[in-house]
């Protein structure tokens, strides 16, 4: 059986959460959606191999293997709306970023299907994640877990026009000290290769809003890539090249994070 999420423990006071990186579908739940959405389109594609690098910098890295199609783990288990009044996606989500149907009419996941859902993927990899930040809270005194995301440059029907090239979000200064958020905003103003906004369309998902407390020691900061920057979009293909280049500035984000 394939594992829910793998866990890489560092011992740094770093957790990189990826919850978007799964794309794996299980065939009783594939055989259900239409095939635009079986090549799990809306996956934050590399994001592991991106980050990969934080684990010389000695950052614990959490990676789930199901696709966001499963279950969204980074949407709240009542799947309360994350922007009310914009379109968005849910908990299992019944529509693409693309705003086409990710299952043939009559076969969404009902109520129950979602509950068991919840039980098998959301919960575990949850209990991961609070249970690794407690860990190095305790051993540091501090946690800073790092929520990172990537996502198609443009789509309409989600936000208008053209994405920035990194979206910082600390749900509008509440999930991360404000010292922290100003280091990290210091890095992006100091380069010039890619443009950026701090609490812009993205704020930060359940996971940064539910777990950053940093009054209790725990920053929550969330960086939503567009995915141009590093892999073509359409054919989901890695690019070394513009990798290479984007990984040094993560990199300078993350010491940033450390410090």
């Amino acid at each position: 059986m394939t594992p829910i999420f793998t866990l890489h423990r560092g011992e740094a006071p770093l957790l990189v959460s990826l919850p978007h990186e799964g794309s794996l579908i299980p065939p009783e739940i594939s055989a259900r959606m239409v095939e635009s959405a079986r090549r799990a389109p809306d996956t934050d594609w590399h994001v592991a191999r991106l980050y990969a690098f934080a684990r010389d910098l000695g950052a614990s890295i959490l990676v789930p293997s199901h696709s966001r199609y499963v279950v969204d783990l980074n949407r709240p288990r009542d799947d309360t709306s994350l922007y009310p009044g914009q379109n968005t996606t849910g908990l299992c989500p019944a529509v693409q970023f693309s705003g086409d149907p990710v299952y043939f009419e009559g076969q969404a996941p009902g109520e129950a299907e979602v509950a068991a859902r919840v039980d098998t993927y959301w919960r575990p990899y949850h209990e991961a994640l609070r249970g690794e930040l407690d860990r190095i809270r305790d051993q540091h005194g501090r946690a800073v877990l790092w929520e990172g995301h990537s996502i198609r440059g443009e789509l309409p029907f989600l936000f208008e026009g053209r994405l920035p090239d990194l979206n910082l979000g600390t749900a509008a200064g509440a999930s991360c000290r404000p010292e922290l958020q100003s280091r990290l905003e210091a890095v992006l103003a100091a380069q010039d290769d890619y443009d950026w906004v701090a609490n812009g369309r993205f704020k930060g998902g359940y996971i940064t809003r539910h777990y950053g407390d940093p009054g209790n020691g725990i920053d929550a900061v969330q960086l939503e890539i567009s995915q141009r920057n590093y892999m073509d979009e359409d054919s989901f293909a890695w690019d070394e090249s513009r990798a290479a280049a984007l990984q040094r500035v993560l990199r300078v984000l993350l010491e940033a994070a450390l410090q």
